[in-house]
């Protein structure tokens, strides 16, 4: 009997060199990361100790910089327990080796000790004679110490100097367990990437013995059956399809069964190109046939000296339907909306307009007819008057609106992803403007949307670095002036970029999520602080109040972050206040009155801020739980001259009093406006007349000098 040298031997010689081939890659690759690894290792060893010296640098002089400012006034009085506690306070850091304050001669002054055991003694060692010649700051190093030097001035007069010293030990203690980490990581990856290469190499292998059966059952045998079936028809046996083809290998068998099904398979391709490229829900381009048309348009405007413009419309609060109503109800707004775009574009956007849903609730519109500019700010104008409509759905009237952004081809973009890119961004800016309108995407945008990047990075780990703090502002009441607790604010001092206004990356941190982490650091920080407080003096306990992001609202875990940080701290439920947002608490009704209902079984407080800036009235206070409203400051800026403003805070006074509620009045700056509020019976009162958002060490002082 001859042999034959198959379809199925031959596909399994050929997955055998294939494997041979991927075991010398796999052999060569190994080779080079022993290479890389070893390479990586000295980089990674060169860098670190680079990074830590710059930072011990620059932290020994920043360090020496603050100090020779903060003792200023207490060195030019001599005053010795103000210095000693200014040194204290920054010699906590085990990397500090000591803080020396010097005098014009060169004699010691301090050196943050109870005792000063060297007050007098002129400094005798090797780095100190350049600190004392230097008029600015110095730095010195030695094998095991960093010395930093900054002359203290008063005006332009030089009335002594600061040396601070870090231990150099405890940095290379530093550098070598992060090193040693490091290490124990590349380890760690590296028997992690052996076990991903051997596991392919496993699966090569399998699919090798897979794939042969595979082609025996699928290809070969399948083949044999037609020829058999064939064969079968021509005997008279018609129980199976009938073929017209009189040949009679494998081949014929395969090409004659191709030409019966090429019909069908036809049809089929023609079905599933129209599922690809439409939209299910509104029958619209979707976002990958668009694409596709937009790369070919481009192709063909190019060097032609045309233009091209994208519009971007995001439907606003969409989600509040799909939350409120139900998903179906959201389908219903879809799809009201989409013929409202559509008929729109059929009438502005010209014969080549082309309008695509890209899912969610996100169209696109492509024109290209005319002066583009024109079309465009004429056709968004249109849809933002349009979609501000209000639907009908479910026999509910519900007010949305659109935010558009619009991007030009070729003045912004020459490519469809950067097309794409800008019109996402300008349609966000549009959205941050306060939506319902349309923004051009412009250079300053991308500006904008990096800084905002770069922003959200560095707040990453701005708590565990310590350039996040929490200052607290005093709240008074108007019966006695008396200081009966404190508003719990957050402020970021960034190393390079200094005090950032928290209007900015509170933001920031709201929208990427960040505040989920914060938050719970600031509510902890600030119950320890009140924890102290009452050590301070006698009476009524004084109440820390804490805001609380819409986010963190939303989240549901809220009551039991609480419940756990009281029980951390031990501090009394009644003597927290938890603030949060009018438009938070208003844009979910239910769920805000459950959480509160949970929150109250806790005994904390819970009071309303902003109250006044939102679409809510008094009566949904007798919905809502909470203990108190905070009169926005808006409202007491204005008390002297706008009437209205003064009948509206004696109304909500009024009004918060007949159900019971505390009312805050936040924002107070002068003493008119004061005794204006007190008059009206405001409970309570905080503001810079009052005093400034301070420090915990400062809130303190503050509450032993009026006697708390």
């Amino acid at each position: 009997m001859k042999l034959r040298f198959g379809l199925q031997a031959r596909f399994l010689v050929a997955m055998a060199l294939v494997l041979g081939v991927v075991l010398l890659v796999l052999f060569v690759l190994l080779q080079r990361q022993q290479q890389m690894r070893e390479e990586t290792e000295a980089l990674s060893r060169e860098a670190v100790h680079r990074l830590i010296d710059s930072y011990l640098r620059d932290h020994a002089q920043s360090t020496a910089r603050q100090l020779a400012q903060n003792l200023a006034n207490p060195m030019y009085y001599r005053d010795l327990d103000e210095i000693g506690a200014v040194l204290r306070d920054n010699s906590r850091s085990n990397l500090v080796r000591y803080i020396w304050v010097y005098d014009l001669e060169g004699r010691l002054v301090h050196d943050g000790s109870l005792e000063i055991a060297g007050y007098g003694q002129r400094m005798d060692d090797p780095l100190a004679p350049a600190a004392l010649g230097a008029d600015g700051p110095q730095v010195q190093a030695s094998p095991e110490l960093l010395d930093a030097s900054m002359p203290i001035m008063v005006g332009s007069e030089r009335i002594g100097g600061v040396r601070v010293g870090l231990d150099l030990k405890v940095a290379e203690r530093f550098e070598d367990r992060n090193l040693e980490v490091l290490g124990k990581r590349m380890d760690e990856l590296a028997r992690r990437h052996i076990g991903w290469l051997a596991l392919p190499l496993a699966l090569l292998v399998l699919v090798c013995f897979l794939a042969a059966w595979y082609v025996q059952r699928t290809l070969v045998k399948p083949i044999r059956w037609l020829g058999t079936s064939a064969r079968r028809i021509e005997a008279g046996d018609y129980t199976v399809e009938r073929l017209h083809s009189r040949r009679s290998d494998e081949m014929g068998d395969l090409v004659r069964t191709f030409g019966r099904m090429s019909e069908s398979v036809a049809r089929h391709d023609r079905e599933v190109r129209r599922m690809a490229y439409t939209d299910a829900l509104t029958g619209l381009t979707n976002r990958l046939a668009f694409r596709e048309s937009l790369d070919h348009r481009l192709m063909l405007l190019r060097g032609a000296g045309r233009e091209l413009a994208l519009l971007f419309a995001d439907i606003d609060d969409f989600k509040r339907v799909n939350d409120t109503l139900g998903h179906e109800a959201g389908d219903e707004a879809l799809l009201q909306f989409s013929n409202r775009i559509r008929e729109a574009v059929e009438k502005y956007g010209g014969d080549d307009a082309l309008l695509a849903r890209f899912g969610g609730d996100e169209f696109v519109i492509l024109i290209q007819e005319g002066d583009v500019r024109t079309a465009a700010t004429r056709l968004a104008e249109v849809l933002v008057a349009e979609l501000s409509r209000p639907l009908v759905i479910q026999d509910r009237q519900v007010f949305l609106g659109t935010s558009i952004g619009i991007t030009l081809f070729p003045e912004d973009a020459s490519s469809a992803s950067a097309l794409m890119k800008n019109g996402d961004i300008a349609m966000y800016q549009a959205k941050v403007a306060g939506k319902n309108g349309f923004r051009f995407y412009s250079r300053a945008m991308d500006h904008a949307v990096e800084r905002r990047v770069h922003m959200e990075q560095e707040l990453r780990g701005a708590w565990e670095r310590g350039e996040l703090s929490v200052v607290y502002q005093p709240v008074c009441r108007t019966s006695d002036g008396r200081v009966v607790g404190a508003e719990a604010l957050l402020r970021w001092h960034h190393p390079m970029l200094g005090m950032i206004a928290p209007s900015v990356f509170i933001d920031v941190a709201e929208q990427s999520g960040l505040i989920e982490g914060i938050g719970p650091h600031v509510l902890r920080a600030a119950c320890n602080e009140a924890v102290r407080w009452a050590d301070m003096g006698s009476g009524e306990r004084l109440f820390v109040s804490v805001n609380v992001s819409p986010r963190q609202l939303r989240k549901g875990d809220l009551p039991d972050i609480v419940a756990d940080c009281l029980r951390e701290t031990g501090l009394p439920a009644s003597c927290l206040h938890l603030e949060l947002t009018e438009t938070a608490v208003i844009s979910d009704e239910l769920q805000a009155a459950a959480m509160l209902a949970r929150l109250h079984s806790t005994g904390v407080k819970v009071w309303l801020d902003d109250f006044g800036t939102g679409f809510s009235g008094l009566s949904h206070l007798r919905r809502v739980p909470v203990d108190g409203v905070k009169i926005d400051r808006s409202f007491v800026a204005d008390l002297q001259r706008d009437p209205d403003d003064l009948a509206l805070t004696t109304a909500i006074i009024a009004m918060a009093h007949s159900l019971g509620i505390t009312v805050v009045a936040e924002g107070v700056e002068k003493e008119a406006q004061y005794n204006l509020l007190c008059e009206r019976g405001c409970d309570l009162v905080q503001g810079y007349w009052l005093s400034h958002p301070i420090s915990a060490t400062e809130f303190a002082h503050l509450l032993a000098r009026r006697g708390r």
